[in-house]
């Protein structure tokens, strides 16, 4: 006899459940087994013979030390390969339980922070590109229904690091679904690792758009509204979709910036100095590895990479300076940015606490760099920090205004 709808519809909650389950187990052995590395690598350097015979990081202790660092990575790999059937019985308890809005955000703050490791691995836990409304995947059936609905108009929505879609609405507001309210246009939601390289996820963006337009044949008016890395994002998807033919460029009319780090933020550049003092001395270079326990997404937040170029040359770690190509904005749309700072000076030199203003305007003492977005399409606001711009009404009001042009 078939199965009905509802037992298949819990048996696919059961396995994606366990898929996850999985994921976390598999993840846990993998970071056991790293810190073994680092405090096997402490205790090497610390040692009074590290002076006379250093080891490189690649050799094993000897003796008792080096037997039980052996003992605990035979343990674990053995753990790892048997972990299947506990773990079963605990995805039975979570297929109780439909995934919530907390769970789903601690699954994209993991992406964030080691998302291009997790793909590396094939681990469960690491998010595919998907557009998405109201926390679902949107079915092609579905994209084509906002799109006749809108009569062609939408608005991309593209949150940024460690955040996912459901993370517009905050404090009971989401400027997507105000804006697609008040335009008529139709709000779409791009979900994304925000742990990849950007110029990855600007390359699966542009493919992704390709084919939403391949859906009709209606004439459409794309608008991007993107938070924060979100905007690196559409701007590498507009770069190689214009240098691999793709025809939704055309389409592209307005591409709005929210709090993005255009020329880097100041925070992963601080990880980039700590890198540079931990490596410094040979007793502190273990520990460096924990500071680098963040992912390609972040490190591609230091200077702004959008490119390839700027990052596949060189080790992501390295302390050498920006070394980005200039890629200016799209000629054939109309660009805006919002700037804030998160007191009541616009000299604040943190600006929104996460990203300076100068950067989240695209201004560059470097005119190669500098994106000269228009005067009359920036927008300055105080008292707003870079979590605040998903729900500030003033910013809202700027949004809407700006979204009304023609």
């Amino acid at each position: 006899m078939n199965d009905s709808p509802k037992d298949t519809s819990q048996k696919t909650l059961a396995e994606a459940a366990h898929s996850k389950t999985q994921g976390v187990g598999r993840l846990t052995i993998d970071a056991i087994l790293a810190i073994t590395d680092i405090v096997e690598s402490v205790h090497k350097r610390i040692s009074p013979l590290s002076a006379e015979n250093p080891a490189t990081d690649k050799e094993q202790l000897s003796g008792i030390s080096g037997l039980v660092y052996r003992n605990i990575r035979n343990l674990t790999a053995l753990v790892g390969k048997s972990i299947d059937t506990p773990l079963a019985a605990i995805s039975k308890t979570l297929t109780s339980e439909p995934d919530s809005v907390s769970a789903q955000a601690l699954l994209s703050a993991l992406n964030g922070v080691l998302g291009d490791y997790l793909l590396l691995r094939n681990n469960p836990l690491a998010i595919p590109m998907h557009f998405k409304k109201d926390g679902e995947v949107l079915s092609d059936a579905q994209l084509l229904d906002v799109i006749n609905h809108s009569n062609g108009k939408l608005l991309i929505m593209i949150h940024g690091l460690c955040m996912n879609d459901l993370q517009w609405c905050r404090d009971g507001h989401d400027h997507g679904a105000e804006l697609a309210k008040e335009s008529g246009m139709g709000a779409i939601y791009l979900h994304y690792n925000t742990g990849q390289h950007i110029s990855d996820n600007g390359k699966q963006f542009a493919d992704e758009l390709e084919s939403l337009i391949k859906l009709t044949n209606r004439k459409l008016e794309i608008n991007v509204l993107a938070h924060s890395m979100g905007g690196l994002v559409a701007r590498s998807a507009f770069h190689v979709a214009e240098h691999s033919g793709h025809k939704w460029p055309q389409m592209l009319k307005k591409l709005v910036f929210l709090g993005t780090p255009h020329h880097g933020a100041d925070l992963e550049k601080a990880g980039n100095w700590i890198d540079l003092i931990l490596g410094a001395h040979s007793y502190t270079v273990p520990f460096a590895r924990i500071v680098k326990v963040r992912s390609a997404g972040i490190t591609d937040l230091r200077y702004g990479n959008v490119q390839g170029a700027d990052w596949n040359t060189r080790e992501r770690f390295e302390f050498s300076g920006d070394k980005r190509l200039p890629m200016p904005l799209p000629e054939s749309v109309r660009c805006f940015a919002i700037a804030t700072s998160a007191n009541d000076s616009i000299n604040n030199p943190l600006g929104d606490g996460l990203v300076r203003i100068k950067s989240a305007l695209g201004e560059h003492q470097n005119p190669a760099f500098n994106l000269r977005i228009p005067d009359n399409q920036k927008w300055v606001g105080t008292n707003i920090n870079h979590m605040q711009l998903l729900s500030d009404l003033k910013v809202y009001q700027v949004l809407k205004t700006w979204f009304e042009i023609r």
